[in-house]
């Protein structure tokens, strides 16, 4: 598994994706930090991590849609396949490569609480569970987007496939106000968003915590056994 993620997390940065994707991210999220320090209040961070989680549904599957498809693509995958490796290995190296390219991502947009905190005085605990937050936000976002790639051979498909879930998970909430009774509030109890709003206003809830942390085991696991039916039926 090590060496998956080694080698698949080095791949980001051979190619010019990684710093592509990084430096936009900052980017806009430069424009944003300037735009609310022109309201003349200094203790915004938190509506900045939530305009960051917002963007990763666009960023995201650019960042996972090599993950597996590139694989598929080169005929590299049949290598993996019929390595000793276990499957659950091979797509845990790969979605902890991709993952450490979001945390990396992460890292850089520090910048912007570390310049409130020198010449301000913000709500750091806010700024820290908002930060809490959009990781797991991350995780979750990750893991979409690898089984996204594990479905396709096309890279740009399983970034449309990716966006295109991200989006549907993000309007769980506009979904839930079409329907009353159990189905509200089975779509209500799924929104990621609602989990995330609570780390915004500062409140961590194991709760929340662990479902979110669930919510991705369970597309890692789909994406095991995407790949598990290809194995096996190529005997």
């Amino acid at each position: 598994m090590l060496a998956i993620l080694k080698r698949d997390f080095r791949s980001y940065f051979n190619s010019p994706i990684a710093y592509v994707v990084i430096g936009l991210f900052t980017f806009l999220l430069s424009l944003f930090f300037n735009d609310g320090l022109g309201t003349g209040t200094s203790d915004f961070m938190g509506d900045i991590v939530g305009t960051m989680s917002f963007l990763l549904m666009f960023f995201v599957p650019i960042i996972t849609m090599r993950t597996i498809a590139e694989d598929k693509k080169n005929g590299t995958e049949v290598l993996l396949l019929t390595s000793p490796a276990k499957i659950g290995e091979i797509v845990m190296g790969k979605y902890l490569a991709a993952f450490s390219v979001f945390l990396v991502m992460t890292a850089v947009s520090f910048i912007f609480p570390i310049i409130l905190i020198i010449f301000g005085k913000p709500d750091v605990a806010l700024i820290a569970s908002a930060y809490l937050g959009f990781i797991l936000y991350g995780a979750v976002y990750v893991a979409v987007g690898v089984f996204a790639s594990s479905l396709t051979e096309n890279q740009i498909v399983a970034a449309v496939i990716g966006f295109v879930g991200l989006f549907a998970l993000s309007a769980i909430d506009f979904l839930a106000s079409f329907f009353s009774g159990f189905v509200a509030k089975a779509l209500t109890w799924l929104s990621l968003a609602a989990k995330y709003e609570d780390f915004g206003n500062g409140i961590i809830d194991l709760t929340n915590i662990i479902f979110m942390i669930s919510f991705a085991a369970v597309f890692i696991f789909l994406t095991i056994r995407v790949i598990e039916h290809k194995r096996w039926s190529q005997g």
